[in-house]
């Protein structure tokens, strides 16, 4: 009996020992500690700091979250045209954000006006970077059409204020999304308390923001006027408590700045426009779907709305809006943003109104063999220019760097504020393999490597270029140089005369997808694909932009699948 009574004490004992171990190290505080070290987090006598708050990433203005997935890209359709340039192929895209709309003349408008408020036009300095951002309003003449009034009205005019902005080429479309990158994150900045209230309105050419510049040397931000960068509330309750001086300023880890806004790629485009979200079939998943809506046809068959159509398209010749009178497509030429229902997505106009620029360099080919995962043609790798002290070098206003393109048109090349880019070098591509040079849009193509003359001899960098008239891509070269400053506006032009010349494209046409208020149903389809010089504008090609996700995949928990 005393035994067992001196055994259930032991087991009881024990018990009681396990249950106080178990209690004070659920008592315990891991939340702050770090699962490497086992270090405090976020002390007040120093060490390693990071946001906890951070969260999934937020949802920019005018943008709608896009899951990512596998589609099978390029056209199944009849191919009437023989094109033979978008065989289909399996591709998975990762999940991104897209703007709802069409980019519209207020939107951009809202640029101009930044622009000519901090680069005012009339100063002989800076007229260059406001004439490089205006839209090309010529492109709606016809030689034998009278459209004065869309030449004189479409852009500016309030009753066109929500339509999509055109005359923008690809060029330009890339400025405005780097222009919006930082604006955004500039009033994030602001809200948040870590920069002065409205010091956005009222800055000097030289001090612009710049979201990079900000996050790789904040301290020349604002052309290093510290009144602004840390004359937020927030950063004045910082410096009180005397913290770190890196701590001070927003840094990547903070997950507080979003990602840039950009031109979506082809992949992402035409899988956005699909919209595969809202259909689950196999033959949908296999690529026979035509349009972003379902069905067959462009005709609604709702009872309310039957016969009108879809989107806004050439319906035939000399039929660009069917009888007055009539529900049809509503529109002549360009129509409002949100005419028509959006895709299962809910993105509006992603076939018809204008076609859009994209991000892609245009090949024939989309090289799946290599690569079916966020496919993109067009890398070029750049990192931050450094000056002899060791500090990234950043534009100022007295050394803007214009481009002179193949139209003629000037460019600056990057705004006072921001941080200059040079390709990368061999410190990055040494003994690497996934690359091995800054650009990389003539890859896998037909350039040098890849045609038939090519006799893989010696080293590259020995290599003499191949005649012209043997290569694959062997487009016109026109010339425009600038005289003795690119502010005078003296050009030499110099048209390539050559009769040899076998093709248009070469690494400065851009896809653009989808048709547009001058196409025929056939160009509705997501999986068409054209291009157009990137310096050259048209009264049918807008844009919109995307943003890449940072983090988990889906926005909520996975449904179940029954």
């Amino acid at each position: 009996m005393n035994l067992r009574k001196n055994l259930f004490t032991k087991l009881f004992l024990a018990a009681a020992v396990m249950s106080l171990m178990v209690s004070c190290s659920k008592s315990r505080d891991y939340t702050n500690s770090s699962r490497a070290t086992g270090w405090q987090m976020n002390s007040k006598e120093g060490g390693f700091q990071y946001n906890p708050k951070a969260k999934e990433q937020e949802t920019g203005p005018g943008l709608v979250f896009i899951e990512g997935g596998t589609f099978t890209m390029g056209r199944v359709q009849d191919d009437p045209m023989h094109d033979w340039n978008n065989s289909p192929n399996q591709q998975h895209v990762q999940s991104f954000y897209m703007d709802e709309t069409e980019v519209t003349n207020l939107m951009y408008l809202e640029y101009l006006d930044w622009i000519k408020s901090v680069f005012p036009p009339s100063d002989e300095q800076y007229r260059r970077i406001y004439d490089g951002a205006v839209p090309d309003t010529l492109v709606w003449r016809n030689r034998l059409g009278y459209n004065e009034v869309m030449t004189n009205n479409y852009l500016r005019h309030p009753a066109y204020a929500n339509y999509p902005v055109v005359g923008v080429s690809w060029v330009q479309a890339v400025e405005f999304s780097n222009w919006r990158s930082d604006r955004v994150n500039e009033l994030i900045l602001e809200q948040e308390g870590f920069t002065a209230r409205g010091a956005r309105f009222d800055v000097e050419p030289g001090e612009t923001f710049s979201t990079q510049t900000y996050l790789s040397s904040p301290t020349v931000t604002y052309g290093g006027n510290d009144s602004i960068t840390r004359g937020g509330k927030r950063s004045e309750s910082l410096m009180k408590r005397n913290e770190d001086s890196t701590n001070l300023y927003v840094q990547r880890k903070d997950g507080l700045l979003l990602p840039a806004y950009r031109l979506p790629t082809e992949a992402e485009w035409e899988y956005a426009a699909l919209g595969l979200v809202g259909l689950r079939n196999y033959n949908v998943y296999r690529g026979r779907k035509k349009y972003p809506w379902d069905g067959q046809y462009t005709r609604s068959g709702k009872r309310r709305s039957r016969g009108d159509q879809l989107a806004n398209f050439k319906q035939g010749d000399g039929d660009y809006g069917g009888i007055a009178g009539w529900s049809d497509d509503g529109a002549d030429i360009t129509a409002e943003i949100k005419s028509y229902e959006p895709n299962d997505f809910g993105l509006y106009d992603m076939a018809g109104n204008v076609a859009e620029w994209v991000a892609d360099v245009y090949r024939p080919i989309v090289d799946d063999e290599f690569n079916d995962f966020n496919y993109y043609r067009g890398n070029i790798y750049t990192k931050n220019a450094i000056d002899e002290d060791g500090k990234v070098k950043v534009v100022t206003a007295d050394s803007i760097v214009y481009d002179t393109l193949s139209n003629g048109k000037i460019v600056a090349r990057n705004l006072p504020g921001e941080i200059y880019q040079v390709p990368i070098d061999e410190n990055e591509t040494y003994l690497r393999t996934n690359f091995s040079t800054a650009d990389n849009r003539d890859y896998r193509d037909g350039d040098k490597r890849s045609t038939r003359y090519y006799q893989s001899f010696g080293s590259e960098d020995d290599e003499e270029d191949l005649d012209d008239s043997k290569r694959m891509y062997n487009s016109p070269q026109h010339r425009v140089t600038a005289g003795d400053s690119a502010a005078t506006g003296d050009l030499n032009r110099q048209y390539d005369k050559s009769s040899t010349r076998t093709t248009l494209v070469n690494n400065q046409v851009r896809v653009y997808k989808g048709g547009s208020w001058r196409d025929r149903d056939y160009w509705l389809d997501p999986a068409q694909r054209r291009y157009f010089p990137q310096d050259m504008a048209t009264d049918y090609i807008g844009f919109r932009c995307a943003m890449s996700r940072v983090g988990s995949k889906s926005q909520k928990a996975k449904r179940p699948r029954h």
